[in-house]
């Protein structure tokens, strides 16, 4: 009698299950099935969870709508810190001839001097508010995401956002494209000859010089992968979608081309800082040191 019982509750919670799982995945079923049926707005079922309410068209241009204020207001702000003013010292030069800019270019505060600045400590200077340097907000900090210096776009148009450029003067940026030199082959001396290297002309530069595998990271290293503004989704700042970001659109030739965006590992977005690109050249020296031998 016990027995007959236990299969009888035995075979209720199995129709019960039965039931549920009929509930729960009975619209899903459903909506993949006809996932590629036009909706009755006459718009296609996305795969994705929706995160851009509004059609990108309507995105796009209240971005570039506004894009004359975001710029103007960021100008603002680096007038009133900065003398951006070309300054440069013409007997110094990068590996092309480009000059080096000379500073400084903060403007102080309260008619102080640089003089009178660097008699100061540096406890009094925090006190009076007149540390120089503060931190330089992203263009439009709220939005952030990377943005690239023209010298860039122009030979890689599909690096400009249609909602805000870049802010600092060509003359404060390394030259473009930087050279590029091998440790492992000095005597070849600048292996860029004079390009910008990417993923349509690194094999014709490198094959003979790299071995395979180097060969193969350095494609790698070439190839763009989706990042928030760039991308192949409406939720992107670029006109058209493409594949995205490579890690030398950033370190061109593997140094720098000064292109910014804001640290990811800090919340809220306002207290994020702004981060330039920094140069890959000496990174082969770098290492990390062994603690536990200590």
């Amino acid at each position: 009698m016990k027995t007959s019982k236990r299969i009888q509750l035995a075979l209720v919670a199995v129709l019960a299950t039965i039931f549920a799982s009929l509930i729960l995945v009975g619209p899903h079923t459903g909506a993949q099935s006809t996932s590629q049926q036009p909706q009755s707005d006459g718009q296609r079922q996305s795969s994705y969870m929706s995160v851009n309410e509004e059609p990108f068209e309507v995105v796009r241009a209240r971005d570039k709508r506004n894009k004359a204020g975001v710029m103007a207001a960021h100008q603002k702000l680096l007038d009133e810190r900065y003398n951006l003013s070309r300054r440069v010292d013409e007997s110094v030069h990068m590996t092309r001839g480009k000059p080096i800019p000379v500073g400084p270019t903060a403007k102080l505060r309260d008619g102080v001097t640089w003089e009178q600045l660097g008699r100061m400590s540096p406890d009094e200077i925090k006190q009076k508010g007149l540390f120089p340097y503060l931190p330089l907000p992203h263009v439009n900090h709220p939005v952030g995401g990377m943005v690239f210096p023209q010298t860039e776009i122009k030979s890689l148009p599909r690096l400009e956002r249609f909602d805000m450029d870049f802010d600092l003067p060509d003359w404060f940026l390394p030259e473009f494209p930087p050279a590029m030199f091998l440790t492992t082959r000095k005597d070849l001396g600048d292996v860029s000859r004079g390009q910008l290297i990417t993923v349509n002309n690194y094999y014709d530069l490198f094959n003979g010089i790299l071995n395979p595998k180097d060969l193969d990271g350095l494609r790698l290293l070439l190839t763009p992968f989706p990042q928030q503004q760039f991308n192949m989704t409406n939720d992107r700042n670029t006109v058209r979608p493409h594949r995205g970001v490579a890690c030398f659109d950033c370190h061109a030739n593997g140094h720098t081309n000064a292109a910014f965006h804001l640290v990811g590992d800090i919340r809220p977005e306002a207290s994020r800082h702004r981060i330039d690109t920094v140069s890959l050249r000496g990174v082969n020296i770098q290492r990390y040191s062994d603690r536990s031998a200590a």
